[in-house]
């Protein structure tokens, strides 16, 4: 099996910033795309950013210049840098991972359990 654990939320007043982290652990051959999306009450989840295992990224257009994601290979980690917050950045973020779990099997796709992340005054 695969997990996926989240650090690094909370709450931070609007223009703060917050960095989030998501280590894989498990059953793991290779670890491609890792990403963070994230799902505010009432709304569907929705992308906010991901990054292949070479470094290439993609951000949605509401985060794209505030938001930096990154990831350590080594560590099986990815990261979220999030700056100049605003209150519509308040929503769980949940981590996402794809997943080869033997040099045999194809991918699967793994989520996190979600971390809090409350931007207010």
């Amino acid at each position: 099996q695969v997990q996926l654990v989240e650090s690094g939320g909370g709450l931070v007043q609007p223009g703060g910033s917050l960095r989030l982290s998501c280590t894989a652990s498990g059953r793991i051959f290779r670890l491609n795309r890792m990403g963070w999306y994230r799902q505010a009450p009432g709304k569907q989840r929705e992308l906010v950013a991901h990054i292949t295992s070479g470094g290439s990224t993609n951000y949605a257009d509401s985060v794209a210049g505030r938001f930096t994601i990154s990831r350590d290979n080594a560590k099986n980690t990815v990261y979220l840098q999030m700056n100049s917050l605003k209150p519509e950045d308040t929503a769980v973020y949940h981590c996402n991972a794809r997943v080869v779990k033997f040099s045999w099997s194809y991918e699967s796709e793994h989520w996190g359990q979600g971390t809090q992340v409350t931007v207010s005054s």
